[in-house]
């Protein structure tokens, strides 16, 4: 590495730590006061997150407001067929379903048996077993499956799993969409560590590497939305399929 670069990465990490310490609390602040006024409270979500945390299950959901962004932009895009790539416990999945229209379908993959399993529970208690398809399994194993059963193509995939797959997540995804699908991938900024071209750490190079091949998709129009709040500092990457 060359001075240059351990200096930036030495900034880096620097500036993130500086970044978080004086701004989480004031962050949190903000986010409850805007979901005090936006978002009503929802006691089988709240039911969700306490199961989620009585399990052991690391504390990774997207949050309330985040939640409800993924159900506007499905409304939005008047999905029918969303695609999850990771499940964790179901939260993010009781939003996006709830988006669905009568009939509508949600298929979301998750590789951790006691993770599927919570989330299984889960959105039982929302009332969206019958909406909600779960596939146990490594998503690279079950995406061609998926494939194979002409599940898709589908009007809204979310991407939040183990990052260092990103890219291979996308390839699938734009397998699995048509024109119009809107594609979103979760912690695309990482706290600000995206910056970081030398980072040892596989999900910063996950996210770095699905954002160039976000960017170099002809197929796509592309942005990105940094988030702050309670969960820290990071963002959603948002893409339309505009070509076949």
């Amino acid at each position: 590495m060359t001075d240059s670069a351990q200096r930036r990465s030495k900034y880096c990490r620097y500036y993130r730590q500086f970044h978080k310490t004086m701004s989480q609390q004031h962050w949190t602040e903000v986010e409850r006061y805007l979901n005090d006024r936006l978002i009503p409270g929802d006691p089988v979500l709240d039911a969700v997150l306490e199961a989620n945390s009585a399990a052991g299950l690391p504390p990774i959901d997207v949050s309330s407001n985040e939640g409800k962004l993924l159900q506007l932009l499905a409304q939005l895009c008047r999905a029918q067929r969303i695609l999850e790539i990771g499940t964790l416990g179901g939260y993010s999945t009781i939003w996006l379903a709830r988006a669905l229209p009568p009939g509508g379908r949600l298929v979301t993959l998750e590789a951790n048996l006691k993770h599927a399993g919570v989330a299984r529970s889960n959105i039982a208690r929302a009332g969206l077993a019958d909406v909600v398809d779960l596939r146990i399994g490594l998503a690279l194993d079950t995406l061609p499956q998926l494939e194979n059963e002409h599940a898709g193509p589908f009007d809204l995939i979310f991407i939040d799993a183990d990052k260092p797959n990103n890219t291979a997540y996308l390839a699938w995804a734009l397998r699995l969409s048509r024109k119009g699908t809107l594609i979103i991938v979760d912690n695309v900024v990482r706290d600000g560590a995206v910056l970081d071209a030398s980072s040892a750490d596989g999900s910063v190079q996950g996210a770095r590497s699905v954002l160039e091949m976000l960017g170099s998709e002809p197929r796509l129009s592309v942005t990105a939305l940094q988030t702050v709040g309670s969960k820290g500092y990071d963002g959603f990457a948002i893409a339309l399929v505009i070509g076949d």
